[in-house]
């Protein structure tokens, strides 16, 4: 997905997560929609993540560092996985 899109796509999303844990809660309950990697990320970070988004057909992009994941969903710090939660 284009580098703008995305960005367009994370900022028009009020619901989402950041972060290893709470993406793969998400993926876990069903609740991802579409799911973030970073790839300078380790891969043992991100193996587990992407794993579930291949088992439960979640939509995956992958997003080239941890800091520009983090600063487009809207926080201060890296980050190696984040998510965008599914419309209730």
């Amino acid at each position: 997905m284009e580098e703008q899109l995305q960005e367009d796509l994370i900022n028009r999303s009020r619901h989402k997560v950041v972060g290893t844990k709470q993406t793969m809660k998400a993926l876990e309950n069903g609740e991802a929609g579409t799911v973030f990697v970073a790839g300078d990320a380790e891969n043992k970070v991100i193996k587990p993540v992407i794993s579930a988004c291949e088992n439960n057909g979640v939509e995956l992009h992958y997003v080239d560092s941890m800091a520009r994941l983090g600063k487009i969903f809207g926080i201060k710090v890296k980050a190696a996985a984040a998510a965008i939660l599914k419309e209730t």
